[in-house]
């Protein structure tokens, strides 16, 4: 059985004359940029969010640069965000000349730590230059946005939120109140990566806001900081979202609840499977296990947690093998390869122990839950089309291998 990580042919074989049939009506108006499909789009992700305005841009990565960018981040600035987390949630920090300050994560829900967070703001020799906190929504899961709100309080600092990977994802305040990720921040961003819940067939990104003059900067710096044609108040960037990827992404966006629903009940399916082995002590999706510990369980299996307080979109599946070193990780990993299975480390270290960061001096052992988890984790497959039987393969192949039941 041949099994990847993710497959986009699959989604494609269900909606491919719904796709073909708007890329054509692009094609033939002839306008391919900046146009009607992109605007659309715009407006319906802002009013998913439930913010006023949506600028699409060409990137993920572009959008965490311009949004930072309009925070009015600059040379001598610290923005705190976390270590655990794909390369350009810092690298839009040093693209704006100002220099990251990384916070450990959570060790249950890999998101970065805001008591530790809170610290640093309290306690940094020049925090008066921290000017924003980037919170990354990991995986799929929410950042507490009702905390997070109160630290924007508390010490009057910008909130940049990195949602490329958690859209359609909320938080339950302790009055009720549903927020969705990207609505609480000063401005948001989005990925629209193929393999992300809300995927183009290229590259794609999305900044949302509340602000006026945030969106105002955006919209111009992404068309080198040009309001009028030709006329440039500031130097900007060639980063504009094309009508053919918005178009894709306008049908996609009809069919995300139900995407999120599906990922959800396969997220489901893995931890009942999981939960039946008696040689894993499984703990998991609501904080409890499926036994106790005893020194009969060679292995202890985080699944991921779904606490009460939060909806998780599952844009990956990350297991984690408590204990275990990252050797044996890897040739766990290089096993399920040859059984057919795809998966994923995210991420194989810190970004703290990046080459290009190692002027920041930060020690080995400095932030221990980003480096534990970078020893510890594995992404299965996960998306919308994989079959039930598929993830019993899965789980049964990973227990073989440790040596369950």
């Amino acid at each position: 059985m041949k099994i990847p990580l993710f497959d986009l042919t699959r989604q494609y074989a269900i909606i491919r004359q719904e796709i073909l049939a708007e890329i054509d009506k692009v094609i033939s108006s002839g306008r391919v940029i900046l146009g009607e499909n992109v605007q659309k789009l715009e407006k319906e992700i802002a009013e998913l969010v439930g913010v006023k305005h949506g600028i699409g841009v060409a990137n993920g990565s572009d959008a965490l640069y311009i949004a930072l960018k309009a925070l009015g981040v600059g040379e001598g600035d610290y923005v705190i965000t976390t270590p655990y987390t794909f390369f350009a949630t810092a690298s839009c920090i040093t693209r704006n000349n100002a220099t990251p300050i990384f916070v450990d994560i959570d060790p249950q829900t890999y998101n970065i730590n805001l008591d530790q967070v809170e610290d640093v703001l309290k306690n940094h020799p020049q925090s008066e230059k921290i000017k924003a906190l980037i919170p990354v929504h990991l995986f799929g899961q929410t950042v507490d946005l009702e905390r997070l709100e109160v630290i924007r309080e508390r010490y009057g600092i910008r909130i940049l939120e990195d949602c490329a990977q958690s859209i359609g994802s909320t938080w339950k305040y302790a009055d009720g109140t549903v927020k969705k990720s990207g609505s609480i921040g000063d401005v948001a961003i989005f990925s629209f990566f193929p393999t992300k819940n809300l995927g183009a067939y290229g590259d794609g990104g999305m900044i949302v806001t509340d602000d006026d003059k945030i969106a105002e900067f955006c919209r111009s710096f992404r068309v080198h900081g040009s309001k009028t044609k030709y006329v440039h108040e500031v130097v900007g960037i060639n980063s504009r979202l094309d009508e053919i990827q918005a178009v894709i992404l306008r049908v996609k966006l009809k069919h995300l609840n139900e995407y999120i629903e599906k990922r959800r009940k396969i997220a489901k399916w893995y931890g009942e499977e999981f939960k039946k082995s008696r040689g894993l002590w499984v703990v998991g999706l609501d904080y409890t296990s499926n036994q106790q510990s005893t020194t009969n369980n060679k292995f202890h299996l985080v699944v991921p947690p779904v606490p009460s307080d939060r909806s998780h979109v599952f844009h990956q599946y990350v297991v984690r093998f408590k204990g275990i070193s990252g050797e044996k990780r890897n040739a766990l990993r290089d096993y399920l390869s040859k059984q057919g299975i795809g998966t994923s480390i995210y991420y194989p270290m810190g970004l703290h122990q990046q080459k290009c960061f190692a002027y920041l001096n930060i020690p080995e052992g400095f932030l221990p839950e980003t480096e534990k988890a970078c020893e510890e984790t594995l992404a299965l497959p996960i998306f919308p089309e994989l079959m039930k039987e598929e993830v019993e393969y899965v789980v049964n192949q990973i227990i073989s291998y440790l040596g369950g039941d």
